[in-house]
């Protein structure tokens, strides 16, 4: 990347000015707080976990008229103390792109356009192909007579974002259909 000397000189002379005014003891900390009190004015504060991973760090969504305006690191939070990686950082766009599926979207095998279906539709389609596989692949002795009560068609692999409670679940309802296969995604 080329850089002008006009360029140059303009960054130079902006570093400059800002050097001068800390060094004449001119502190820019209330400034940067009213910046910061505006962008959230009036903006309900409601402490939530990051989703991104199974961490678990603290964040402050800040919302308005049932509207997400900003994400933040809790600086309450034990885990990482206000700080938020990348991802954590850009948590906001998760709930406010366009580009956000928000429908359950169904393409039939065999099928080239993507229809929309209700929820209850999918859900009830899930549960229905899940048994249809377990009957399909469950085995309960192998040749030799020893009992096994398992299904090798379906496995589960769990995400991070899941809490101890919902893996603790997950696990049992997936042993309970006789699932072998259980994993879990966490990356940390």
């Amino acid at each position: 990347m080329a850089v002008s000397r006009r360029d140059f000189l303009r960054a130079g002379s902006g570093a400059t000015a800002l050097g001068t005014m800390a060094a004449l003891g001119i502190d820019l900390a209330p400034t940067v707080a009213r910046a910061q009190q505006l962008r959230i004015a009036n903006a309900r504060a409601v402490p939530t976990i990051c989703p991104y991973c199974a961490v678990g760090c603290g964040m402050i969504a800040h919302v308005v008229d049932n509207k997400v305006v900003n994400i933040e690191g809790n600086p309450d939070s034990p885990v990482n103390e206000g700080n938020l990686c990348p991802k954590g950082a850009a948590s906001y766009q998760l709930q406010d792109n366009p580009n956000r599926i928000t429908d359950v979207l169904y393409r039939a095998p065999g099928a080239t356009e993507w229809e929309k279906k209700p929820l209850d539709w999918a859900m009830d389609r899930i549960a229905e192909l899940t048994k249809k596989t377990r009957d399909e692949t469950f085995v309960e002795t192998l040749p030799d007579g020893k009992l096994v009560n398992h299904s090798l068609g379906i496995f589960s692999l769990g995400g991070a974002t899941m809490d101890n409670e919902w893996n603790y679940i997950h696990s049992k309802l997936m042993r309970g259909i006789g699932v072998v296969a259980i994993e879990n995604q966490a990356r940390i």
